[in-house]
């Protein structure tokens, strides 16, 4: 009898054992589950937890999209969506140093549908601004061509649920790269 009312009692409230971290992104539109890597990319997914276990993201948003039709037709083409804490108009997200940047090629991940990865402008800026693939996304790897400099972006995880809350996102109306209104995310939790 026991025995089965500890089993009751766990399946309630026992948390899952995963190899690797999972996060949940809560958002206006749904949830979406992301495991991450820390033995291929450990300065970033130790960042990264800390800020949400730091509750960074709490009240935070997808802010950006690209997709083929709002990006010029000279331009290597992306599909994703960027969200986070946009450091332009955060204190808080402008006043956090840069992340170390740890390549694609030194990763050996690649950024696939559904890859978490960590926005950036030049090596070492990356901080609280992050993105999903929307498809593959081959221009983002070491090498690729979506960056100039060729070291391409820190991918550090992948979604493992809702990826259709990802592409429902994706599809949400936007302006010039811009989501109108933004997409809320309510809080980002480790499971």
């Amino acid at each position: 009898m026991w025995r089965y009312l500890f089993i009751i009692i766990c399946f309630w409230t026992c948390k899952p054992s995963y190899e690797n971290p999972h996060i949940e992104i809560e958002t206006e539109h749904g949830t979406i589950e992301l495991e991450l890597y820390p033995k291929q990319a450990p300065k970033t997914v130790a960042t990264f937890l800390r800020f949400v276990d730091s509750n960074y993201y709490e009240n935070s948003s997808f802010y950006r999209v690209l997709n083929d039709e709002n990006q010029p037709s000279n331009a290597p083409k992306a599909n994703l969506i960027q969200g986070g804490i946009w450091k332009s108009n955060n204190n808080l997200a402008a006043a956090i140093p840069g992340i170390p940047h740890e390549t694609t090629q030194q990763s050996g991940l690649k950024h696939l549908n559904g890859t978490i990865s960590l926005a950036r402008g030049a090596i070492g800026t990356a901080g609280t601004e992050f993105f999903i693939c929307v498809d593959d996304q081959p221009g983002f790897d070491f090498g690729g061509e979506n960056n100039a400099d060729g070291q391409g972006y820190a991918a550090f995880g992948k979604v493992v649920s809702g990826m259709d809350i990802v592409r429902k996102i994706y599809r949400s109306n936007e302006y010039d790269q811009r989501f109108d209104p933004p997409v809320a995310i309510y809080r980002i939790k480790q499971l």
